[in-house]
């Protein structure tokens, strides 16, 4: 079965990226982390939830949050939300599964994630 993310990314609620694979890199992860951050808290702060999903040209952005950690994950605006959200809750809950005992007493290394692409590549295409 074809990839249908395109890119994604795993964050902090507060905005630090832990990993990212983008196949455009014209924004730095890390800003694109702050960005998403800031947008999911004023959303927020107007709805219950915060942000779940946005599109920009021809590609959705969806969002979710679970365990104050946000997964992002873009594709084609023709892909049916639905599969994008499910590929994220797999994707979020093997992150849970490899580093749930990294993340009891984590020092901000973000370099502890670096390996998790090689966990989810049938997640994400090439």
């Amino acid at each position: 079965m074809p990839s249908i993310l395109i890119d994604f990314w795993v964050l902090t609620d507060n905005g630090i990226v832990l990993y990212s694979k983008v196949s455009d890199q014209k924004v730095n992860p890390q800003l694109f982390g702050a960005l998403m951050s800031a947008l999911n808290k004023f959303a927020e702060k107007l709805t219950d939830g915060g942000i779940s999903n946005f599109e920009m040209s021809d590609l959705r952005f969806v969002i979710i949050k679970r365990r104050r950690f946000l997964f992002i994950g873009n594709s084609s605006y023709k892909t049916k939300e639905k599969k994008v959200i499910d590929d994220l809750l797999l994707i979020s809950d093997q992150f849970f599964r490899l580093y749930s005992s990294e993340l009891i007493d984590w020092d901000n290394n973000i370099e502890t994630f670096s390996d998790f692409g090689d966990h989810i590549e049938n997640f994400l295409g090439k």
